[in-house]
């Protein structure tokens, strides 16, 4: 009998001791917005040559996810974030034409996101770092009154594969981002 009393006591306290542990925490709908922004087709750069009025300037990465610039011609960037871009143009422009270059390179405009679906306007419109699902839908005009306030897609591509997935409203939005809200049943 007290070998039974004993055994309940230990699970008891087992199962007590599990309630007390710090819940798990899941990660966000796409990691990939906690990492370093990676750059692609449509961002605008400004990168600045210190000393080299005439390689600073803004490019845009263009549809083959490159930029060109004077002298060096053209430096892929897709995928990359702006570090990695400061040092590939710092080490070719180090090769014969600038002896000590120091670079810097900001993105000087994101690549649109697109709202479609139950929204008063939808389109293409300009991306602010920060954005939340509800801010997009509201800078699209707002749902209209058929909208489906608690199912809204997002169309993402994350290095080189294009995923979908549902968000809620206090979601972070991407550059790229493609939002449909669908239509609901009654």
């Amino acid at each position: 009998m007290r070998l039974h009393a004993l055994l309940f006591s230990v699970i008891g306290l087992m199962l007590i001791s599990g309630c007390a542990t710090d819940p798990t925490v899941t990660d966000a709908v796409h990691h990939e917005l906690v990492s370093p922004y990676r750059l692609d087709s449509g961002d605008h750069l400004r990168v600045i040559v210190f000393g080299q009025p005439d390689l600073t300037n803004t490019y845009v990465i263009d549809q083959a996810g490159a930029i060109s610039m004077p002298l060096i011609g053209t430096v892929r960037v897709r995928g990359h974030t702006t570090g990695q871009v400061e040092s590939a143009i710092a080490s070719r422009l180090r090769n014969g034409f600038v002896r000590n270059p120091d670079v810097s390179v900001e993105v000087d405009r994101y690549r649109p996101f697109f709202v479609m679906g139950e929204v008063t306007a939808a389109g293409q419109y300009s991306f602010v770092p920060g954005m939340t699902v509800q801010q997009a839908i509201a800078v699209a005009g707002g749902f209209t009154q058929r909208a489906d306030k608690t199912s809204i897609e997002v169309t993402r591509s994350s290095g080189g594969t294009v995923s979908t997935a549902t968000l809620l409203l206090s979601d972070p939005v991407a550059p790229g981002d493609t939002l449909y809200v669908r239509e609901r049943l009654f």
